[in-house]
């Protein structure tokens, strides 16, 4: 074998070493360890607010579950005649939410952040793993929020809205830049309230300000590398009862199951791992 085939003969190994260490670089992940503590029931009942506040309100724990169930912050509970409590508050609090705690088509997605119209909830997730949920309140029957797929772009952790600039919006995410959407801390009254953007309890807002990534700019007109996966799916019955009142009757009503997920991320998943992995190659 003579200098030119030898030379030839070990970059071609190098190079396949090079190719295959980078695609174990982003092929490769580490699942993330949940410990869950499960209730040994879930079942729910109607009682009066005052009662509870003064029984169980000082449970920081069972509040939290609470406010979660009734969609709304601990202002606006105080203003309910009756709210829907669990019999049992010893779980943690993916027990009591809509959402399934392992999605199998999310395994290969880095996180990614589910909203439900429907049930208006929100989670996130890490390589199919559930790792927090909590309650929202989404657009009003005349401004609803735009469902489909986005993805997080620039935040603040105050702005005025764009609606309205008398409204301070505290740990603001925005997901959607020309119509000014955006996920952040504001008031839950316990049904859908906002003028399209997606209302959070203060401690949901900022662990999403933490967990999402921003978009990074290649210029003032084009992005080079768009932030976290954000899908709004589902619709609001905005003529019913509101939705977690059937809780009561069948502690399963408001269960999004892994089809359901599923069947909300199948359409968007190509281009969540594309761009998931134009993120990966933009930051080696």
């Amino acid at each position: 074998m003579n200098n030119s085939v030898k030379i030839f003969a070990l970059l071609s190994i190098a190079l396949f070493i090079a190719c295959n260490e980078k695609k174990e670089i982003r092929t490769t992940h580490e699942k993330p360890v949940v410990e869950r503590n499960q209730p040994k029931e879930i079942a729910y009942k109607f009682q009066k607010t005052k009662e509870w506040l003064k029984n169980d309100g000082s449970n920081s724990k069972a509040l939290d579950i609470v406010l979660a169930l009734n969609r709304v912050d601990a202002t606006n509970l105080k203003t309910l005649d009756s709210i829907l409590v669990p019999t049992d508050t010893s779980g943690d609090i993916a027990y009591y939410m809509p959402f399934p705690l392992e999605v199998e088509n999310l395994e290969e997605v880095k996180k990614i952040i589910i909203f439900s119209y429907a049930t208006q909830a929100f989670a996130t997730y890490e390589y199919g793993t559930l790792t927090h949920v909590g309650p929202t309140s989404m657009g009003r029957k005349k401004d609803k929020t735009p469902t489909g797929l986005f993805f997080t772009n620039w935040k603040a952790e105050e702005t005025k809205s764009t609606f309205n600039d008398e409204w301070e919006l505290k740990w603001n995410f925005n997901i959607e830049n020309k119509l000014g959407v955006g996920f952040h801390e504001y008031a839950l009254p316990g049904y859908p309230a906002s003028h399209s953007c997606l209302r959070l309890l203060e401690k949901d807002a900022k662990i999403l300000y933490e967990f999402a990534d921003q978009w990074v700019l290649e210029n003032d007109q084009k992005v080079k590398l768009k932030g976290t996966p954000v899908i709004v799916f589902g619709s609001y019955d905005f003529e019913g009862a509101k939705p977690w009142y059937a809780l009561k009757e069948d502690p399963k009503a408001l269960t999004l199951s892994e089809d359901d997920l599923e069947d909300a991320v199948s359409p968007h998943l190509q281009s969540i791992i594309k761009e998931q992995g134009k993120r990966i190659v933009g930051n080696e």
